[in-house]
């Protein structure tokens, strides 16, 4: 259980990172599209893209420890389950932090 609350807490603060850097990214965006003047627009929108990757790192990275610790535990126990709902949860978030990574990048490049 302490490796499910582990992984947990990875998408936790990964989602959070994520979110808050694509809510800056599309606040910026709004901003600009209206026509008005955002003072270090390139700037928000780095640190926006800097946030959404960094969380998308978070979650990946997670989620591949809390399988080395699965992996582990098997060794022990090997009746143990491997597909666990926390881990198909984080392999969700991990693939929705790199596409919404991704669309970012396309859009700011």
């Amino acid at each position: 259980m302490a490796a499910d609350r582990s992984l947990m807490a990875w998408v936790r603060t990964g989602l959070s990172m994520i979110s808050f850097g694509f809510t800056i990214y599309k606040i910026i965006e709004g901003f600009t599209q209206q026509g008005g003047q955002v003072h270090s627009a390139s700037m928000a929108r780095n640190v926006g893209l800097f946030l959404t990757g960094l969380g998308t790192v978070a979650v990946v990275m997670g989620t591949v420890e809390y399988w080395y610790r699965l992996k582990g535990l098997r060794r022990d126990r090997p009746n143990l389950r491997i597909l666990q709902p926390s881990l198909v949860m984080a392999l969700i978030m991990s693939v929705a932090g790199v596409l919404m990574f991704l669309g970012i990048v396309s859009r700011v490049l």
